[in-house]
């Protein structure tokens, strides 16, 4: 892992006010984690931007677990900050708290 990847991941994280480190895309996702989280984040309707992992694996599939030191993908950033998962994402999606979150961001 080297520092470059890690200085990638600061920058996306630091640059988009909502980010969504998933496996494939959000209208191809390719795991049943990353496709709810997804759906969750565009119910929302806030616009945010997505990383497929497997476009480079070293980068992205190694790179974000340790750069959050979260061991799972999906992994959502809300400005800056690291909200969790998948099932955090959804908890939060449920609660009505996401939608309130992501506009917040949205708007700054």
């Amino acid at each position: 892992m080297s520092a470059k990847a890690l200085e990638i991941i600061k920058n996306e994280v630091e640059s988009n006010p909502v980010i969504l480190y998933m496996k494939g895309t959000p209208d191809f996702p390719q795991c049943g984690f990353s496709a709810r989280a997804a759906e969750a984040i565009k119910a929302c309707g806030v616009e945010f931007k997505s990383v497929n992992v497997f476009d480079d694996e070293e980068v992205y599939r190694q790179g974000v677990k340790l750069y959050s030191n979260w061991p799972t993908i999906p992994q959502l950033y809300v400005n800056g900050e690291l909200v969790g998962g998948s099932d955090i994402i959804i908890d939060l999606f449920q609660s009505g708290e996401l939608e309130k979150m992501l506009k917040e961001a949205a708007a700054r």
